[in-house]
Formats: C-alpha cells, sequence, structure tokens
C-alpha cells in the first residue's frame, strides 16, 4: 500500500509538472543508462589487463607470438587493441610501429569516450528543458490570473506547481549528468595516459631498447 501511493504520488508530481516533463524524464533515463554502461567499460582491468605487455614480451622471447595470439590479445582489451598493432608491424622500424600504435590508439581512445558527448549534452539541456517549463508554468498562471484574478489561489497553483517542478526535475537530471560527464572524461584521461605509456614500453621491448621484463 506504502509503494502505490508513493507511485501515485510521483505520478501526479510528473503529471503536475506537464509535457516538458516527459523529455526531461527520457532524458534521466538516457543519461543513467549511459553511466551504468561507462560504468563497466571503463573498469580499468577491462581497458589495461595487468601485465599484458610482459606477456606479449615473453610470447616474443619464446618464439611463440603467431597470428592467433595477436588476434586473441586485440579483441581481449582496448589495451590489446593497441598492442595488437605493433606487434603486427614488429618487423619495422620504430617509427612505423610507433606510428601503427598511435593510429590504434586514437581509435581506442574515441570508443572509450562513446556516449559521453551524450551525456554532457544532457547535462547542459536539462536546465534548459526545466527553465522552458517554468516559463510555461508562468504562462499558465498569468492566463489564469487574468481569468479569475487574484481571489482565486487554486486557479494559480497550477502554473506556480508546473513552473516550481520541472525547474526541479531539470536539475535534478542535470547535475548527477554533470557529474558522472567529469568523472567519466576524466577516467579516460588516465586510462589513455596508462595506454601510451604500456606502449611505449612495447616499443622499448621491440627495438631492443628495454632488456628487463617490462612488467611493473
Amino acid at each position: 500500500m506504502a509503494t502505490q501511493r508513493t507511485g501515485s504520488k510521483v505520478f501526479e508530481i510528473i503529471k503536475a509538472g506537464g509535457w516538458v516533463m516527459v523529455p526531461i524524464l527520457l532524458a534521466s533515463v538516457v543519461a543513467s543508462a549511459i553511466a551504468v554502461e561507462r560504468f563497466w567499460t571503463l573498469q580499468p582491468k577491462r581497458v589495461l589487463p595487468e601485465n599484458l605487455v610482459a606477456q606479449a614480451w615473453q610470447w616474443l622471447r619464446a618464439g611463440s607470438l603467431d597470428e592467433k595470439k595477436i588476434h586473441a590479445l586485440r579483441i581481449g582489451s582496448p589495451l590489446g587493441r593497441v598492442l595488437a598493432a605493433g606487434l603486427v608491424n614488429r618487423a619495422h622500424e620504430r617509427a612505423v610501429i610507433k606510428e601503427s600504435i598511435e593510429e590504434a590508439g586514437r581509435v581506442v581512445a574515441y570508443e572509450l569516450e562513446r556516449h559521453l558527448n551524450t551525456l554532457g549534452t544532457i547535462a547542459a539541456i536539462s536546465p534548459l528543458m526545466g527553465l522552458l517549463g517554468t516559463v510555461f508554468g508562468m504562462i499558465r498562471m498569468f492566463g489564469a490570473l487574468k481569468l479569475n484574478g487574484v481571489g482565486n489561489p487554486t486557479a494559480l497553483s497550477g502554473g506556480i506547481a508546473e513552473a516550481l517542478i520541472t525547474t526541479a526535475a531539470g536539475l535534478t537530471v542535470a547535475i548527477p549528468a554533470m557529474y558522472f560527464f567529469r568523472f567519466f572524461r576524466g577516467r579516460v584521461e588516465m586510462l589513455v595516459v596508462n595506454m601510451e605509456q604500456e606502449a611505449l614500453k612495447l616499443v622499448e621491448v621491440l627495438n631492443g631498447q628495454r632488456e628487463q621484463d617490462p612488467s611493473p
């Protein structure tokens, strides 16, 4: 019963906010989905598996590196995709290896940032949608004021409620969306920097500039 009453109250609040609540609610659903998906995708252990460069170095030393291992490396993780690009060109000079790794790194970095622009857009437009609802609520209030005068507060309350509800809803969506946008952008930057460091280790290994095990 308590759950039903709570659900009924929430529905009444949404209804009182007017049609602007529909895009605000849709924005909240999309933002939540993106946040959950990015939390899963941008886990450091998924993007930067430990000792991956060391594993590739051991394969090279043992002479067991083949196309099957490179393919498994490529599909295993974003870092593996970058390393595989270098390993495919291991017979070439340093400049070619580095260029192939950089090209793969740019593609991977772009994929790591997937959906973040959408999340940032939601953070930016949600307050504006709330403001739009506020404007409609004020128009509704002044329309009621014109028809009924100041002696009927009930007629004015609908417009006031619409204005306040949409403003609050827009900010409620925008604040966490902006937080997660900044959070994930920072995580992507951290992952890309670490990926570049790991890729540099591989370049050094392939050029004989690192004689010891490249694991941390």
